[in-house]
């Protein structure tokens, strides 16, 4: 084959399955970890992400009748996020950071968790705090997972998508849309019938791709065999990741949810956003990951949930006020339910003297701070879980807007035993945008 044919046939690969293996990390984000700070004890176990787009209006999360930090005691939690009601002594909300140096306006996109400028299209300027987590918590067999919740339409379309999550500087991580594809990655080694002959053939489909990438490497210019070096390098990823999941499978089989008609012929797009979300927690569950983003709307200004009898859907739901607005309160009441269900399904699992709850944060906000058009100058979060006494917990706390979303992610970050004073914004940004340095002491036990 002369170099013609083989830059061709890299051409032809990267348009399938290669560029997922050469751009995306889809597989495989491992990682040398990352150095902690020896005295630390304790911290996350594992942290759970969760982004919904189109903003975060602080008037739905802040309790009734509280405009100043406090207790949660004996709070009301507005109708949007009632179903946190009872667990109020594990959450803490807080309003008041900012997000101005990320230009949200639609979307904040990779800034959104990577505290930087963010936008349409472009890619990811340095790694985001889900991803550094990856590597700061102990090591699974797929460290970071990210899966996108959207439109039936969107979903099968772009079954991954790469908006949120990244491992460095131009190097995004997917997150999976289509649950079938995503169960038979987790779990294609125990299942029977059609799902294993498929993914069994898949898999060896990838074997040959990766086999037949190396053998056409072979006299290629200097510049074609680094760019074939990174395109094997993620086939071999992908592949040792699928070998290592299948052999582990005998073991994960009681984690693992029982498919339904719901994974190949949904009725409604939360019926697809339901099973995603049930193949998240048996993924931690299980101790397939131990680091999950959730992106409802993939980092992006569409989105559908005609399952919750919401008719209308996209960029137009952006232009609602989200406060007291039924059909709000009714995407925001699910986001809480799904909440309430990690909840449950992590304290039902023994860990330790407690339950896996007890080592695990969630942290739920959006891709593009209060609202659809923004500045970023509040930006809201919920943290769930104070991780055996690392957060304070049962609290909320209004802060002055002069502390950036990086803050926040300095404190997980340290709580989790990376002792930095700053992420991702140096001493020249901070001096404009953050009035302070290290952790958020509002927020660390």
């Amino acid at each position: 084959m002369n170099n013609m044919n083989r830059r061709l046939a890299l051409k032809t690969l990267l348009g399938g399955f290669g560029s997922v293996a050469l751009n995306s990390n889809l597989y495989s984000q491992f990682a040398t970890p990352s150095k902690l700070n020896p005295s630390f004890s304790g911290g996350p176990k594992r942290v759970v992400f969760f982004l919904q787009n189109q903003g975060f209006e602080p008037k739905t999360c802040i309790p009734v009748g509280m405009q100043n930090s406090g207790s949660l005691a004996n709070a009301t939690l507005p109708e949007p996020i009632q179903a946190l009601q009872p667990y109020r002594e594990k959450i803490h909300i807080i309003n008041g950071l900012h997000g101005r140096h990320a230009s949200p306006a639609h979307s904040a996109f990779f800034g959104a968790l990577g505290g930087y400028r963010g936008s349409d299209g472009v890619p990811p300027s340095a790694s985001t705090v889900d991803y550094e987590l990856s590597k700061t918590l102990p090591q699974t067999l797929l460290p970071h997972l990210c899966i996108g919740m959207d439109s039936l339409d969107n979903m099968k379309a772009k079954p991954t998508l790469a908006t949120l999550s990244a491992s460095g500087a131009g190097q995004p991580i997917f997150m999976y849309s289509d649950p079938m594809q995503l169960y038979k990655l987790l779990y294609g080694g125990l299942s029977t019938g059609e799902v294993r002959t498929q993914h069994e053939a898949q898999s060896h489909m990838l074997r040959k791709i990766e086999q037949f990438a190396v053998d056409k490497s072979t006299g290629l210019p200097l510049h074609d065999q680094e760019l074939y070096s990174q395109f094997t390098g993620g086939f071999e990823q992908m592949n040792a990741l699928r070998k290592r999941l299948d052999g582990a499978s005998g073991d994960l089989a009681k984690y693992a949810p029982k498919l339904d008609q719901r994974y190949s012929n949904p009725e409604f797009e939360t019926d697809w956003h339901d099973v995603l979300l049930d193949l998240g927690i048996s993924a931690l569950k299980s101790g397939i990951t131990n680091t999950l983003t959730i992106g409802s709307g993939r980092g992006e200004i569409f989105g559908s949930w005609k399952g919750l009898g919401v008719e209308k859907q996209g960029h137009n739901l952006g232009h609602m006020p989200q406060h007291e607005n039924p059909i709000w309160i009714k995407i925001r009441q699910y986001n809480s339910r799904m909440l309430v269900k990690l909840i449950e399904e992590l304290e039902s699992v023994p860990e330790g003297s407690g339950t896996m709850m007890d080592n695990t944060l969630i942290v739920y906000t959006s891709n593009n701070a209060d609202k659809q058009h923004t500045n970023g100058a509040t930006w809201p979060f919920i943290l769930i879980g104070d991780c055996n006494g690392a957060f304070k917990m049962g609290q909320f706390t209004q802060l002055d807007g002069k502390r950036p979303i990086n803050a926040l992610y300095t404190s997980i970050l340290n709580a989790a035993g990376r002792d930095i004073e700053r992420f991702n914004m140096s001493e020249k940004m901070a001096k404009k945008y953050d009035s302070s340095t290290g952790p958020l002491k509002e927020v660390m036990a």
